[in-house]
């Protein structure tokens, strides 16, 4: 796929993570026991902060529903209602319910045999399903199948526009592909990586951005 879009040098995109790593350290990111788990954060966290999220999936624990079996026969509505934190709660419901579908239809109800699958035919099935779009498909095959893979977020953009590294044109598959072209193939650095670069959008380069504390600001004019 062309890359015409991405203008950041690709033997930066090390030193930018070497420089992240250095000042933050390592994230743990995404938080969560089970890959089950995991995939559902992903679904809910469309739209909103993780602070609303975690509160859902405290919620589903509390309920003893964060299971495959307790969501795909627990009513659609008190779903809806105990991830009610979450925003958009009757959406993600319905999504989460069509996700847990999904799960019992093609692979039986298991995880596992849903992660035997290649990454470009599970990202080829999740994108085909209602409500889950890349940046969601890419979390779940990342962080809950540990799959190879690239999340790209709208900090991950925010950052990459601020610093002159990419043009306004440029695609989510652009710069997912830009980032797998460019790194070694090594899920836990694509793991780390994003969780970095969602730890800089989150505390450093808001709408408002802080520059003068971010670890990043020696590229702002390189």
């Amino acid at each position: 796929m062309s890359q015409t879009n991405i203008l950041l040098r690709p033997g930066k995109l090390h030193d930018i993570y070497n420089t992240l790593f250095q000042a933050i350290g390592p994230r743990g990111w995404w938080p969560g026991e089970t890959p089950l788990e995991i995939a559902i954060g992903a679904i809910l966290t469309q739209n909103t902060s993780w602070k609303n999220v975690d509160k859902a999936i405290t919620t589903l624990k509390q309920k003893n529903w964060l299971s495959l079996e307790k969501l795909r026969d627990v009513p659609e509505a008190e779903l809806a209602d105990a991830i009610r934190s979450s925003g958009y709660f009757n959406q993600k419901a319905k999504k989460t319910k069509i996700f847990i579908r999904y799960i019992y239809e093609r692979y039986n109800g298991s995880l596992e045999k849903m992660a035997e699958r290649s990454v470009e035919k599970l990202r080829e099935e999740l994108l085909a399903i209602y409500g889950i779009g890349p940046e969601t498909a890419d979390s779940i095959l990342l962080y809950a199948l540990g799959k190879q893979t690239f999340v790209v977020d709208a900090y991950t953009r925010r950052i990459f526009l601020r610093h002159g590294w990419m043009t306004e044109k440029a695609t989510y598959e652009e710069i997912r592909q830009f980032f797998l072209t460019h790194l070694p193939r090594d899920i836990q650095l694509y793991n780390e990586f994003h969780a970095l670069l969602v730890f800089v959008g989150n505390r450093f380069c808001r709408r408002k951005p802080i520059c003068d504390r971010c670890p990043l600001k020696k590229y702002l004019t390189t």
